[in-house]
């Protein structure tokens, strides 16, 4: 195979430095063009070279080899040698066009046996030859603290460590020892592949202009320029961390509500079996039970519309009834905010219901009997105890005040008890019970979401519930939201504010929220109260925190009134409210950055600090990430909030700016240099005319400057 080609320059490049600065990978990515990942790079380093007979055996190498710089047809050889001081190399110097003069940025020893060991090497058998200085390994510069790298550590012996800071070679240092070689700096990175062309371009360049110097008579290489200054590496931009979103254990919690079933306040006979659960899920469970449990007991039906009626039972038995005088006086007395007022108001300005009883031992022992094929009737009784319920699922009653339904023969016990678990949870039970007893059930009671459920398991259709389980669960949210907490329906407990109060359910919060179980549970005060003190929270605050507890979600919120929200999740235990207020708060604020004229600095600047105390560790950081990555802004614009931050936070700022100081120092030499460069180039495009003309005859600018000094000799002359 020719390894030559007519008119063209064979250029041999030696590369030299010490073991392990990466003097293999660049030769093998400029030759072979091979890239390598990070986990290759670290790899435990085995000594190599690369053969040079490699030009001979592989045509795909010597065809890479050949290049075009400046007009001029070059082929490339490169050299590898060993890094061991000890070795002889000799051989490898013998005729080379120039030499790469190769140091680790990671280590600055290797930069300094550059100057104390391989210069003079060099200069003892190659005292004309040129030389580059190659600072390798260019993307640990800034990779060193990047998780990815950290982690590839972690696993490794205890001998092996990553690069710290204190290893780096910054482009000062390294152009500092080039000026005093009175050589070229270059930066390369076989990861990044930045560099790799540009060195090995530039060092045949700088090879073609020391031979133009022997062979001044070859016309080919007059156009070839000196090595071209290298513009300095910008670092990625830091990515804005990810946002995560703890598991939803809606679900969960809600099977737990279903069987622990603490204040309980509905019980359904069924044959010599009870099933106690609670009236506020059922009712937003199934339109059907939320009518039944909303009729007027006390007078007959037709004496009023069914809304009228649903209003007085909803707000009458529910929130009033089992209230004592100052709770009742507390919630007539509450602001707009407050959902059952404005039900109160509108009770009391109908014709029909001018007198709204308020004590629940009114309503005791009020029985009605349904014309109903699954409901028999429905009564309000004092339970103290109540014999024949499923005590093993702990079925007893919490509460006192109970509505009791009686179900026809239709329903039979263990049909009931899972359309129960359908309503609670969205899924059933095939073990306990016949799919076509709860169908039949489903069809009674109105269920058409459990009749389509246990009808495709008996199709064998059961792929379909997948999205019908979905489907149920997120409407029952939603009527868990516009009932319960839009209208209080069925509420006992109401929270006292700083601004107002607000009504809930108890159940509910002691399934979704640990703290206010152990409070409702335990031996404390608030066990027993109807109103509860909550000082240090608004009704805006709270309300969005009940919302997450009764639908899993958070309403949107902007990032000036996130940090009451964020306090009231950590003060509760609720990660998950944590992370989705992050997540809202995150999203608005990349909209805002993305809007023009929109200041996020300042936001970020506001909540760093709150966003720690609170343990909302990810909105920290991300807006950590935007203020490193918008210093220079943060500088100019927000320079006394930047000052108020706590000095751990300031110096974090100041060492994981984007750009980083040396990268703007090393861009401003950049500049420096090309201007210089600019200037030396300049005056000799430009030829001079003042002084053109033949040698006997003088020019035409000459004899006009002449002739004008002869004139103003002569004024000169008549005015003295």
């Amino acid at each position: 195979m020719d390894n030559e080609q007519p008119h063209q320059e064979l250029v041999k490049c030696v590369v030299v430095g010490d073991t392990a600065v990466g003097k293999t990978r660049l030769i093998c990515a400029r030759a072979c063009n091979k890239h390598v990942s990070l986990s290759q790079l670290l790899t435990t380093h085995v000594p190599t070279v690369w053969a040079i007979d490699q030009y001979r055996i592989y045509k795909d190498v010597l065809e890479r080899s050949w290049e075009v710089v400046d007009g001029v047809n070059v082929s490339l050889r490169l050299w590898d040698t060993f890094g061991d001081h000890e070795k002889d190399r000799r051989f490898a110097y013998g005729r080379s066009d120039v030499v790469l003069l190769c140091f680790s940025i990671t280590n600055p020893v290797s930069l300094r046996n550059c100057k104390v060991m391989w210069y003079p090497e060099i200069r003892k058998f190659c005292p004309q030859t040129p030389v580059l200085l190659v600072g390798c390994k260019n993307d640990l510069r800034y990779m060193y603290r990047d998780e990815t790298y950290l982690s590839y550590f972690r696993d490794r012996s205890p001998f092996v460590r990553p690069t710290r800071k204190s290893d780096l070679v910054m482009p000062d240092q390294a152009r500092a020892v080039a000026k005093e070689l009175g050589v070229h700096y270059y930066e390369t990175s076989v990861l990044t592949y930045h560099g790799v062309n540009e060195v090995f371009e530039n060092a045949i360049r700088a090879a073609l202009m020391a031979r133009r110097q022997q062979r001044f008579w070859m016309t080919n290489l007059k156009k070839v320029q000196r090595p071209m200054l290298q513009a300095p590496f910008l670092p990625p931009k830091p990515l804005p961390p990810d946002v995560y979103v703890a598991a939803s254990t809606f679900a969960e919690n809600m099977q737990q509500l279903w069987l622990q079933q603490a204040y309980t306040d509905v019980v359904f006979v069924a044959g010599s079996m009870g099933f106690s659960a609670h009236r506020f899920v059922l009712a937003a469970a199934s339109p059907t039970f939320h009518k039944l449990l909303t009729m007027d007991l006390s007078c007959d039906m037709g004496a009023r519309s069914s809304s009228e009626s649903s209003m007085v039972s909803t707000f009458g038995e529910a929130t009033m009834g089992d209230f004592n005088d100052d709770t009742e006086y507390l919630i007539r007395q509450t602001d707009n905010y407050f959902k059952p007022s404005r039900v109160w108001d509108q009770l009391k300005r109908r014709s029909s219901c001018q007198v709204l009883t308020t004590d629940s031992s009114k309503r005791l022992g009020v029985t009605r009997e349904l014309n109903h094929p699954a409901f028999q009737a429905i009564r309000i009784e004092q339970v103290q105890q109540c014999e024949g319920l499923d005590n093993t699922r702990g079925g007893r009653p919490n509460s006192s005040v109970q509505t009791v339904i009686t179900l026809s023969k239709l329903v039979t016990p263990q049909a009931m008890q899972q359309c129960l678990q359908f309503l609670y949870t969205g899924s059933i039970d095939t073990r306990f019970c016949e799919l076509q007893e709860i169908r039949q059930a489903a069809e009674f009671l109105d269920l058409p979401e459990l009749f389509s459920f246990v009808r495709n398991i008996q199709a064998h259709e059961e792929f379909m519930n997948t999205d019908l389980k979905q489907q149920y669960r997120k409407a029952v949210r939603l009527r868990l939201q516009d009932l319960c907490l839009g209208q209080g329906l069925f509420s006992d407990i109401v929270f006292q504010l700083d601004d107002g109060s607000y009504a809930a359910h108890r159940p509910m919060l002691m399934a979704r929220c640990d703290m206010m179980k152990a409070m409702f549970s335990g031996d404390f005060r608030e066990s027993n109260a109807k109103v509860i003190l909550f000082p240090g929270v608004k009704e805006d605050t709270f309300h969005k925190l009940l919302i997450y507890l009764y639908t899993d979600d958070v309403p949107p919120i902007t990032p000036a009134r996130c940090l009451d929200l964020l306090e009231l999740g950590n003060r509760l235990c609720l990660p998950r409210l944590v992370n989705l207020v992050e997540k809202r708060v995150v999203e608005e604020l990349t909209r805002l950055s993305s809007a023009e004229g929109s200041d996020v600095v300042e936001h970020c600047l506001r909540l760093l600090e709150p966003c720690k105390l609170h343990n909302a560790d990810q909105l920290a950081d991300w807006c950590m990430n935007h203020l490193c990555t918008n210093y220079n802004k943060l500088c100019k614009m927000s320079p006394k909030l930047l000052r108020s931050l706590h000095p751990e936070n300031q110096d974090y700022l100041s060492e994981h700016r984007w750009p980083p100081v040396w990268y703007l120092k090393d861009y401003d030499y950049y500049q420096k240099c090309c201007m210089e460069r600019e200037k030396e180039e300049k005056p000799s495009l430009k030829r001079s005319r003042h002084h053109s003309g033949c040698l006997f005859f003088t020019g035409k600018s000459r004899r006009e400057t002449g002739d004008g000094a002869v004139n103003r000799t002569l004024l000169g002359s008549a005015t003295v």
